[in-house]
């Protein structure tokens, strides 16, 4: 299938650029008059920030900003005009949101109290801000006042870096932006690498990765970690695409991607696929073991070496274990959980469903990633037969493992058991850079970025119910066409 769709006409590319760019200056002007500012309150519901001083300005804002940048978007989705026009475009509508307070949750007042703790000698694995004393735990949304730090702890050694450099909450809230826009242009900067090698027209990478509204209010306003998460990945990918089977080389991609496993977690899913792309020549268990053993060798040592230097141990695993205490029907295991509980409830029962179903999802996470795994290989080692007829030989192999990477973190964001916006620009990057259609995973990331207000309000939160029947009735409907598409072709290929 030809990878490659016809040119916008300059109307609606250039409708397309300042529709969006007055999209992202009303977003920040909704910033101003109600976002995630230290002082302001999270809202206690949508309809008390309506009544509020000047809420229907604020919540009007939003909504038509976000509109119009995600309609801007969206009628781009199968590439803008050039690559330049939309890296340009994509740093136009940044300016505007560059300027605005926090947007879209409240996350980065957690990073600046876990620095904090961390820089005055508290174990931020061991207790949550409120505990550690934090001097600015009234800016830290309540749910997580008392949860330990989730994250890795490079992650945390660059906490405390910004609240030290900051001096204050205002400085370290600019650090933790300049630490995401640095990921976010690490992010950029790899994008074309990585289309070219997989044979996918850069002007569309470029624009669907960087011109996302997610990247826009959740990376870059919002100075979200998982910018620094993907700002570590790409480059480490990039390495290895480039440089595949040579030990320097992999050994430095190991490094880069061992980092953003000590960001997020989460980043651990792409390891074995990008053991694949690790391997020169024929891919044999033996080239795998070597090749891939350099690449393991470089992540766990920067994993050690983080860890050492934190001198925190390990206690960030532990961390992990709390991340999910929101529970919200964005999550389809947690949304099937709230369903059996309801069903339950008619019944006179309380089944207490969501934690089995979240850990079903996790199973069933595992079987999916290493049933991806298996299909790259087989690709793969099917590519290395002189027999096999393959369009684009020299991006059927970096396509491979870069497509199996973005649909390893796209199942890792549907199973998990909390979901919050942000986390779709995980896949999106990849599948960017490595996915022959887009509507698949562009319509998901439009939706997503309806689902927070400006001050961080998540919107799950008072549509539970009718959420949580949504999101299951969706999950079930998915479910049967997968299996009936894998029944009739014998291989699930994205639509």
């Amino acid at each position: 299938m030809p990878l490659s769709d016809p040119l916008p006409t300059p109307g609606a590319a250039r409708l397309a650029r300042y529709a969006g760019l007055v999209g992202a200056v009303l977003l920040a002007v909704a910033g101003w008059l109600g976002g995630a500012l230290p002082s302001t309150p999270l809202g206690a519901s949508p309809a008390g920030g309506w009544r509020s001083d000047g809420g229907p300005l604020t919540l009007g804002a939003w909504l038509v900003g976000t509109s119009l940048l995600v309609g801007a978007w969206w009628s781009l989705r199968r590439g803008a005009p050039s690559t330049r026009w939309a890296y340009r475009t994509a740093g136009l509508w940044s300016l505007p949101l560059l300027a605005a307070p926090p947007l879209g949750s409240r996350d980065v007042y957690s990073y600046a109290c876990q620095g904090w703790a961390y820089a005055h000698g508290v174990d931020p694995y061991a207790v949550g801000v409120a505990g550690a004393g934090c001097p600015w735990v009234d800016a830290v949304a309540p749910i997580w006042r008392d949860t330990p730090a989730p994250y890795g702890p490079f992650f945390v050694l660059l906490a405390a870096l910004a609240v030290t450099l900051g001096g204050d909450l205002v400085g370290a809230i600019v650090a933790f932006r300049l630490l995401a826009v640095a990921g976010v242009l690490l992010t950029a900067g790899c994008l074309v690498g990585l289309a070219r090698a997989a044979g996918v027209p850069t002007r569309r990478a470029a624009w669907l990765a960087l011109a996302s509204p997610l990247v826009g209010v959740h990376l870059i306003a919002g100075a979200h970690n998982d910018a620094v998460m993907l700002g570590l990945l790409l480059p480490g990918l990039l390495v290895l695409v480039r440089r595949p089977g040579r030990p320097g080389p992999l050994l430095l991609a190991g490094a880069l991607l061992g980092l953003a496993v000590t960001v997020k977690a989460t980043a651990v899913v792409v390891l074995p696929f990008a053991a694949l792309a690790a391997v020169h020549g024929r891919h044999t268990v033996r080239a795998l073991l070597r090749d891939g053993g350099w690449l393991a060798g470089g992540a766990l040592g920067a994993v050690a070496v983080t860890s050492l230097l934190a001198g925190l141990g390990l206690g960030w695993v532990g961390g992990l274990t709390r991340s999910g205490d929101s529970e919200q029907w964005t999550s389809p295991p947690t949304a099937v959980g709230f369903v059996v509980d309801y069903a339950g409830g008619l019944a006179g029962r309380e089944p207490g469903a969501v934690p089995v179903t979240r850990a079903a999802a996790l199973l069933l996470l595992a079987v999916l990633v290493a049933a991806l795994w298996w299909r790259a290989w087989s690709g793969l080692r099917r590519a290395d037969d002189v027999g096999q007829r393959v369009a684009r030989p020299d991006a059927a192999r970096p396509r491979a493992a870069l497509l199996g990477t973005g649909l390893a973190l796209a199942a890792t964001v549907a199973l998990a058991p909390v979901f919050h916006p942000w986390y779709a620009t995980w896949p999106l990057a990849l599948l960017a850079v490595a996915a022959a259609r887009t509507t698949w995973f562009v319509a998901p990331c439009a939706a997503a970025a309806f689902l927070a207000l400006p001050d961080g309000t998540n919107l799950a939160r008072f549509s539970k119910a009718p959420g949580a029947l949504a999101m299951t009735a969706l999950a079930a409907g998915l479910a049967v066409w997968g299996l009936l598409r894998l029944r009739r072709t014998g291989v699930a290929r994205p639509d």
